[in-house]
């Protein structure tokens, strides 16, 4: 290097550090004004484990197509109903959206509804969970159902017995109180059009794409299966937090 030209040398020393300058900063594709970022409980999150984590109870081809498949539509879906719709994402909450979806189309229902649902569905779900609920939680739905044996009788009898597609629900009743409830299609009990309105704390999706490819026709065996799933101590909070709000 030392015999190279002053201005060659000059040249290489400058370079050199703005290669390096430019290697420590972010990507300008990258940066985006926050004004342009959407609310992200509109947007699908990353899952919380592989797609093989919940097996051998569901197995992962069904979790990979559920998700990539099922579940982005109805992000994407959604996503489209409030541009059509003129919904601000970053001043409406889903939750409060799902409150008043009389108001809008059957798009924005079934797709809201469903991104609603499933992105609590995969929170709600984990391997080697807790056996049941405890504190609480179990006490309350020892008071309600008489028993944690019963309670899980009612919910599964709501999950068996819902007529095509749909969801099984544990809510938080404006009162506080707990029941358990089903709904058709991607309807939950946020929506101002459910027969048994609440907060949601734990729902099971009985819709055949969740369970077709390992289950058939057994949705009986998918229900029974899927209690070694439960995500206990998310459902815990949840309840915890409902209850803040009554």
């Amino acid at each position: 290097m030392k015999n190279l030209p002053q201005n060659r040398r000059q040249f290489l020393s400058k370079t050199g550090k703005a290669g390096i300058a430019l290697a420590t900063m972010p990507l300008i594709s990258k940066i985006v004004p926050s004004k342009f970022i959407s609310n992200s409980e509109y947007q699908q999150q990353p899952l919380p484990y592989a797609y093989n984590a919940l097996e051998p109870f569901i197995d992962a081809m069904t979790m990979e197509i559920h998700y990539t498949k099922h579940a982005a539509t109805y992000a994407k879906n959604l996503a489209d109903a409030c541009v059509a719709e003129k919904v601000n994402t970053e001043t409406t909450s889903l939750v409060s959206l799902l409150n008043n979806i009389s108001k809008y189309s059957a798009k924005m229902r079934n797709n809201a509804g469903g991104h609603y649902n499933h992105e609590m569905f995969w929170q709600i779900m984990k391997p080697a969970p807790l056996v049941t609920p405890t504190g609480a939680l179990a006490d309350a739905i020892a008071k309600t159902f008489g028993s944690y044996a019963a309670f899980q009788t009612a919910f599964s009898e709501a999950a068996k017995t819902r007529f095509a597609s749909g969801w099984a629900w544990l809510l938080v009743k404006k009162d506080g109180s707990l029941a358990v409830s089903s709904t058709a299609n991607q309807d939950n009990p946020l929506m101002d059009t459910a027969e048994v309105p609440g907060t949601p704390i734990l729902g099971l999706d009985v819709w055949e794409h969740a369970y077709y490819l390992k289950y058939q026709n057994k949705r009986p065996d998918y229900i029974n299966n899927w209690w070694n799933l439960v995500n206990w101590e998310l459902v815990q909070k949840k309840y915890g937090d409902a209850i803040l709000k009554k």
